[in-house]
C-alpha cells in the first residue's frame, strides 16, 4: 500500500455520492461530510444517462445509486440492466477512482460456510446478474464493495417495514430459511471511509456486518428492540412466494481484511435510535 500520509485520497477531497436521496447515499454523504461534496439524487441525475458536471472534476465517486427491486426486476430487465449496469458505466466515465456497491446476490447461496471474495459468483436472479455485470462496468479504478441486506433510519428497508408492521399487526410472516449479515448503512458508510483512506487496493471486498441470522431472527429482534408486542410466524423462502429467487445463504465474509464491521444488533440499535430522535 502507499503511504498514509501521501495517498491522494487522504486529504480533503472532492467526492460525487450518486443516489444521494437513497438510504446508502444518505449515510454516505453524512460520513464524507468532511470533504467538499456533490450529493446527487435520482432528480439531479438519473444514472442511466451521461452525467453533466461542467468544470467540477471529482476526486472520488461513490456510487450508491441503483436498481434495487428484486422482485421487479424479473419483469424488467431491461430496466434493472440500465440502471445498474448502465449507471456504474456512467459512473466509471467520470474517470475519477470509483466505489461501486455490489451484492451478495450474485451468489447463488448453496455454500454452507461464508461467501469470501474469491468465491465464484452465480447468479440465480436478474437483479444479482446485473449487480455482477455491474462489477465488470466498474472498470479496473475501483473499489468494489458487496454487502448484504442493507437498512437505516431512512428508505425503504426491512427494519422500517417491520416497524410498521409490528405496530398494525399481532403476527408477521417471515422467511426463516435464508440467512445473511444485517448491515446498517451508517457502518456500511464509515468502512468505505477507511477502506479508501486506507489507500486498500482496488478489487472486490466484502463488507457485512459481523454476525448473521435468518430474516425471521431479524423481525424478532427488530420486535423486541423497539418494544412491539407482535409474534413472528416462521415460513420458507416458498409458502412466502417471492418472483425472484434469494440465496439462502447471503453471509459474506472478507479474506482480505476488509474493514470490520459492529454486530448486526449493534446497527440495529443505533438505527432505532436515530429513528427515535
Amino acid at each position: 500500500m502507499e503511504d498514509a500520509d501521501t495517498h491522494p485520497l487522504r486529504t480533503r477531497r472532492r467526492v460525487l455520492v450518486s443516489g444521494a436521496g437513497g438510504q446508502l447515499g444518505k449515510a454516505l454523504v453524512e460520513a464524507f461530510s468532511d470533504d467538499d461534496l456533490l450529493a446527487l439524487d435520482r432528480s439531479r441525475w438519473d444514472v442511466t444517462s451521461a452525467p453533466e458536471l461542467r468544470d467540477w472534476a471529482p476526486d472520488l465517486v461513490l456510487h450508491a445509486a441503483a436498481w434495487t427491486d428484486v422482485d421487479r426486476a424479473e419483469r424488467d430487465p431491461d430496466g434493472a440492466a440500465a440502471v445498474n449496469v448502465g449507471g456504474t458505466l456512467n459512473a466509471a466515465s467520470l474517470g475519477a477512482p470509483l466505489v461501486a456497491y455490489s451484492s451478495d446476490y450474485v451468489f447463488d447461496g448453496t455454500k454452507h460456510t461464508p461467501y469470501l471474495e474469491s468465491d465464484l459468483p452465480a447468479p440465480r436472479s436478474v437483479y444479482g446478474a446485473t449487480k455482477l455485470q455491474s462489477e465488470s462496468a466498474a472498470g479496473e479504478h475501483a473499489w468494489i464493495i458487496r454487502t448484504s441486506w442493507l437498512f437505516g433510519p431512512t428508505g425503504h428497508n426491512f427494519v422500517r417495514t417491520m416497524l410498521r408492521l409490528g405496530a398494525e399487526q399481532d403476527e408477521v410472516a417471515v422467511v426463516a430459511d435464508q440467512r445473511g449479515c444485517p448491515t446498517y448503512v451508517g457502518h456500511l458508510a464509515s468502512a468505505t471511509d477507511q477502506l479508501v483512506r486506507g489507500a486498500a487496493p482496488y478489487g472486490i471486498w466484502h463488507v457485512a456486518a459481523d454476525g448473521d441470522c435468518t430474516w425471521a431472527d431479524f423481525a424478532e429482534s427488530i420486535f423486541e428492540e423497539a418494544g412491539l408486542d407482535c409474534r413472528v410466524r416462521r415460513v420458507t423462502t416458498a409458502q412466502f412466494g417471492a418472483r425472484a429467487p434469494r440465496p439462502a445463504n447471503s453471509v459474506l465474509r472478507s479474506e482480505k481484511g476488509a474493514p470490520e464491521l459492529p454486530h448486526w444488533r449493534e446497527g440495529l440499535r443505533e438505527c432505532l435510535t436515530r429513528l427515535s430522535v
